[in-house]
């Protein structure tokens, strides 16, 4: 498993449009596989979680975003997961690094330009 997570502002929608596109278009494998959008007050939880197939692992890993929105202001988290094909121990993680990867130039791509963008982790 590996993670990500980032403080940003802008539209909850844009982002994940954004999100969305670059995720589904930079992978001839990818798919979105399922998306909630749940509100309570001002705020806001988006999750998606995304597929794609990984030729390091010949198998299939898995991308989760989850943004927690209040306004224009955003938690963003991403891990990603799969990829091995041990039984006990997780011995290839290059395909859900490589994926993780494609989430942050996701957000890269839309967070360049903006002013405020804090902290990033994994």
């Amino acid at each position: 498993m590996a993670h990500y997570d980032v403080r940003l502002t802008g539209d909850p929608d844009d982002f994940i449009a954004h999100f969305d596109q670059a995720i589904t278009t930079t992978s001839v494998t990818a798919s979105r596989e399922h998306t909630v959008d749940h509100r309570i007050g001002d705020a806001r939880m988006l999750v998606g979680n995304y597929e794609r197939f990984s030729a390091m692992g010949s198998s299939r890993v898995s991308l989760s975003i989850s943004v927690l929105a209040v306004g224009s202001e955003m938690a963003v988290s991403l891990v990603s997961s799969g990829g091995s094909q041990a039984m006990f121990l997780k011995l290839n993680t290059f395909g859900e690094e490589s994926f993780l990867e494609m989430g942050v130039r996701a957000i890269t791509g839309y967070t360049q330009g903006r002013t405020h963008m804090d902290g990033d982790g994994r």
